[in-house]
């Protein structure tokens, strides 16, 4: 189930994260690598997460590479490690929407949402480069914690792009 595109604003907030380059069929990598390291940083320095864990995709090159943050929303920032990082996503207006069903649609469904953008002639917060697009923030949500649903077909995941002002 797929709900319709909305605009909404959101508030600067800050965030801990772990970054990646990787292909497309590398995609796992940032969940399965990234997510177990920044919880557990968090932990370690006494920060309470404040939302769903997500992917924040910075460059995509889809012949290529992407720049992936694999990040949680955080209370306040924390220190950087050597794997870990602060920072804020910015505030802004948004297009989003939501998706509940397999992961594995979610390509079909982000282009999906960029056709609706480009349909309603509205334009993404992204600088367009020799080496990909680079977004000011580019979001998927994952709703769902795994632990609690293990049927991918049950999770929920929001999409949420930086429009530009």
């Amino acid at each position: 189930m797929l709900t319709l595109p909305q605009i909404i604003d959101r508030p600067a907030q800050a965030y801990a994260f772990m970054r990646f380059t990787v292909r497309m069929d590398e995609m796992l990598k940032p969940a399965d690598e990234g997510f177990p390291i920044v919880f557990k940083t968090l932990a370690e320095q006494g920060i309470q997460p404040v939302g769903a864990a997500f992917y924040n995709y910075r460059r995509i090159n889809m012949a290529e590479t992407l720049d992936v943050e694999a990040g949680i929303a955080v209370e306040r920032a924390g220190t950087a490690t050597d794997q870990v990082a602060f920072a804020t996503l910015p505030a802004g207006r948004f297009v989003t929407l939501r998706w509940h069903g397999h992961p594995d649609k979610l390509e079909a469904v982000t282009a999906m949402l960029i056709g609706w953008v480009r349909l309603t002639e509205r334009k993404f917060d992204v600088d367009e480069r020799a080496d990909g697009d680079h977004f000011a923030c580019r979001l998927e949500i994952y709703e769902t914690d795994p632990a609690e649903q293990p049927d991918m077909e049950q999770w929920v995941t929001e999409l949420a792009f930086k429009l530009k002002d």
